[in-house]
This record gives structure tokens, sequence and C-alpha cells, in this order.
């Protein structure tokens, strides 16, 4: 079961960069679509995804409760699985919700929080070229 919401949950990823770089396009283009409304429910489910599997996964409390905190810190993929990549994107799709919001009420603040929204996204992605441990592949299944 948590291979396959891990696959879901890549696979997710390519659906939330894609809305979320055409929501910002158009925020900065002052177009308002549809788009947002699907980026911010892709992006809650794929929150929801993530906090599944940082709960009953092992790569995130239980980690921690296996190793304590100050070895999960001292472990580079440990810290990124376990704190680093949950709280950049909380913290993005946190900033994602508020740009949705934003373009609901017709504001013209949306594109910087889907552009930071982006950069923290990008920034915490489990890219293949990362170190060992942290890698992961671009598609579901695929080997970093």
């Amino acid at each position: 079961m948590m291979t396959g919401l891990t696959h879901l949950h890549n696979f997710l990823r390519w659906i939330v960069l894609v809305l979320l770089i055409w929501s910002m396009v158009n925020a900065f283009l002052r177009k308002n679509g549809k788009e947002t409304r699907f980026l911010t429910i892709s992006s809650h489910v794929m929150l929801l995804l993530g906090l599944i599997q940082w709960f009953v996964g092992v790569w995130g409390l239980k980690l921690i409760q296996t190793l304590g905190m100050k070895e999960a810190m001292g472990s580079p993929a440990a810290r990124f699985f376990s704190v680093e990549h949950p709280l950049t994107m909380i913290i993005a799709i946190a900033l994602i919700t508020v740009g949705g919001v934003s373009v609901k009420k017709e504001k013209d603040n949306a594109k910087w929080f889907y552009l930071v929204a982006l950069l923290l996204i990008l920034s915490r992605i489990p890219w293949p070229f990362m170190e060992p441990g942290i890698a992961r592949g671009l598609f579901p299944g695929m080997s970093a």
C-alpha cells in the first residue's frame, strides 16, 4: 500500500508543477482561470498523501522515533525526508492556497505567492541528481 501511495505522490508532483506554472503565468498575465482551483485541490490531495506517508511510512515519524531526533538530523537523507521535505511542502501549499484566494478576490499578489511556492517546491523535490539516499526517479517506478 505504501508503494502505491508513494507512486501516486510522485505522479501528482507533475500535475501540481504543471498547474502551478500555468497558474503563475496566468497570474502574471492577469488572467483568471479555473486552473487555480485545480491547483489548490491537487496540492491539498498531495499534502494529504504526504502526511499519510509521514505518519505511517518509514521515512517520517517512525524514523525519528527509531533514530531519535539528534541522529535523524545528523543523517542528510533522514533529515530531508523527515523534516525538510514535509515542512517546505507544507509552507509551499499554504502559499498556493493563499495565492488561490488572492486570484479569487482578484488581487494582484497571487503571482508572487505562486512564484515563491514554485521555488520552494523545486528546491525540496527529491530529484534524481540529488545525493544518494535522497534521490528518487522522475516518474513512479523509475530508479534514481
